[in-house]
């Protein structure tokens, strides 16, 4: 696989421009004070379907050929890539399938149907996910978009980081989720082009810390079917951006499950914030090892806010 380049981030920004939000970034006097750090939130819990997915998913979705865009699209996801998949899918008006594990959220799996994609569930491991997923392109012929391992996905995801770079300047360290790892390899591309200085930092669940145990090994390992409440971050990373994560990223930091539930409820009540749990990884990251962002101007990527009301985790 070619790994993608800052250039083709550029071109996904103006592809997906007229279809995506400029998200806002917010601060909270709170969590500076809980930190000691300058925190700057950027609020891809407000993009369209909820999520920063939206971006690699459009970006995708729209540099298809109309022959290839034709055949429609298909991919697996716990939720939010598909959403985002079935939403871009529907902005161009070609057909959408998405395989999900039986364990998604149903606010996920409603949203999905709600922006016109076609769900085919699959067990609760990411090796089904993949098989249900070449079944459904051997039969349909629909063309696949990854959730994370896609260069086209990369690129548009990066457009996060991109903008935020640009709102926020002198940011020391940017920290975002990891589990596949197209977000944080997004996140380097727009870093290291934009902001050299800039450390980037991912953030991962303890008890799907595939990516961690990668890095210290120096090889790819994957993890089946993690247990953690962060249920859009027990993807594997994939070997595009294992390539991203093994030269660029700066560090991994872990938080676990409870921390992440104590972050997530915190940024509901000090912001007034919809986040689900992977999207509060980062600040569980760096009010659990405060002592590496104290005193530096951090730029935290919230990632999503699509959350099962009737479940949440407190």
């Amino acid at each position: 696989m070619i790994p993608p380049t800052f250039d083709h981030v550029r071109r996904a920004r103006e592809r997906i421009a007229p279809w995506i939000h400029h998200t806002p970034v917010l601060t909270s006097t709170t969590f500076d004070t809980m930190s000691g750090a300058r925190l700057f939130f950027k609020c891809e819990n407000l993009q369209k379907a909820g999520a920063f997915k939206s971006r690699g998913a459009v970006n995708a979705v729209f540099g298809l050929s109309d022959a290839e865009a034709a055949r429609g699209v298909a991919t697996h996801s716990s939720g939010n890539h598909g959403m985002a998949l079935a939403r871009a899918a529907a902005c161009r008006g070609i057909e959408a399938t998405v395989v999900m594990p039986e364990t998604a959220p149903r606010a996920k799996i409603e949203a999905v149907r709600g922006y016109g994609g076609h769900i085919v569930f699959c067990e609760a491991r990411n090796a089904a996910r993949r098989e249900t997923l070449d079944a459904v392109v051997a039969d349909s012929g629909a063309n696949v978009v990854p959730p994370y391992d896609d260069a086209r996905v990369i690129a548009g995801q990066g457009s996060c980081a991109a903008e935020l770079l640009e709102d926020v300047a002198d940011l020391d360290i940017v920290i975002a989720p990891i589990g596949g790892g197209g977000l944080i390899s997004g996140t380097v591309l727009s870093c290291r082009a934009l902001s050299p200085a800039t450390r980037v930092i991912a953030a991962e669940p303890a008890n799907a810390d595939d990516a961690r145990r990668s890095l210290d090994a120096g090889r790819r390992l994957i993890e089946d079917a993690p247990d953690t409440i962060a249920d859009g971050l027990k993807a594997s990373l994939g070997e595009l951006t294992w390539q991203f994560v093994s030269r660029e990223i700066d560090d991994i930091l872990l938080a676990e499950e409870d921390e992440i539930v104590a972050a997530m409820r915190l940024l509901w009540q000090r912001m007034k914030l919809v986040v689900e749990p992977s999207c509060a990884v980062p600040l569980a990251a760096i009010l659990r090892h405060a002592e590496v962002f104290a005193g530096r101007r951090v730029g935290v990527i919230l990632t999503g806010g699509n959350v099962d009301l009737d479940r949440l985790p407190w």
